[in-house]
């Protein structure tokens, strides 16, 4: 048996890249510290003498815990009609890591969580293990209890959906930017007809109901409005001073604008991720962050 100071020493040293694998089998900051924890206890009583890759190793213990968590998340949905209902798999609140959401959205896209969110628990860990990880299909049978080639088909169809829905998810993305820059185009020229065209018939803004009250009301306004990635969804951010002071969340429907909420409360604006966007000569989108 190895030391436990060995242990302790190798957990350490480890546990930033654990808690990374974690997170992204889970899509939960507070639930992956959770496994991170539980996976701590089983490798502090664990027989460590025949251990020669502590860091697969960890990884390896890791990945069970989230595996044992995904399946119980997905027990608890299909619980009967009258049960408590399921804990959300993804949430609109940002996880407490900002680092760890940056590591996500590199490798498979803060969108895509919900894509991944629909596979099941063993094509979610063997995509994330392999294709984020580049653990290998031997180490990853083990786990799911599956043979290396099924491991490795279990990844592929996981590839697959996450692949087409990456695909769908970047084309709606690009269309919803695209209705919002119009949309500013038009109420800085205070181009009415233009703005009708963007609006739903039945489009709502505070007391205004309907396209027409709606166009009234931006026609000719939106001179300082720059076109933002709001926690990463296409939107309108006015600032002062170089500091953001409201935010235009608009709600797309049938490929028409039919709700503009404008935020301005600086404790929920200080909360949101806010990237500028504008165009450069070559027509290709610079960000700026805030």
């Amino acid at each position: 048996m190895i030391g436990k100071d060995w242990v302790s020493e190798r957990f350490a040293e480890h546990q930033s890249r654990l808690h990374s694998v974690a997170f992204r089998m889970l899509g939960s900051s507070a639930e992956a510290e959770d496994a991170v924890q539980e996976a701590w206890l089983r490798v502090s009583r664990a027989d460590t003498g025949q251990v020669e890759n502590p860091a697969g190793w960890l990884t390896t213990v890791v990945a069970r815990v989230c595996l044992n968590m995904l399946e119980a998340r997905k027990a608890r949905r299909e619980d009967p009609v009258g049960a408590l209902p399921p804990e959300p798999a993804t949430t609109t609140v940002r996880p407490a890591d900002p680092e760890g959401e940056a590591l996500l959205a590199d490798s498979v896209g803060v969108a895509l969580m919900v894509v991944l969110d629909t596979l099941t628990p063993a094509e979610r860990l063997a995509f994330v293990l392999h294709d984020v990880f580049a653990v290998s299909f031997d180490e990853i049978g083990p786990v799911i209890d599956r043979s290396p080639a099924a491991s490795r088909q279990l990844a592929s169809r996981a590839r697959r959906r996450v692949q087409g829905a990456a695909a769908a998810s970047d084309a709606a993305q690009s269309r919803r930017r695209e209705i919002v820059d119009a949309f500013l185009a038009a109420s800085r020229n205070g181009d009415f007809a233009a703005l009708l065209e963007l609006l739903h018939p039945d489009a709502v803004s505070g007391d205004a109901t309907g396209a027409h009250a709606v166009a009234a009301i931006f026609s000719g306004r939106a001179q300082a409005a720059r076109l933002a990635l709001v926690d990463g969804v296409p939107a309108a951010v006015w600032s002062h001073r170089g500091l953001p002071k409201a935010v235009f969340d608009f709600t797309i429907t049938d490929g028409r604008i039919s709700g503009i909420a404008i935020v301005t409360d600086p404790d929920r604006i200080s909360d949101l991720d806010i990237v500028f966007l504008s165009r450069s000569s070559d027509g290709d989108a610079d960000q700026e962050r805030t």
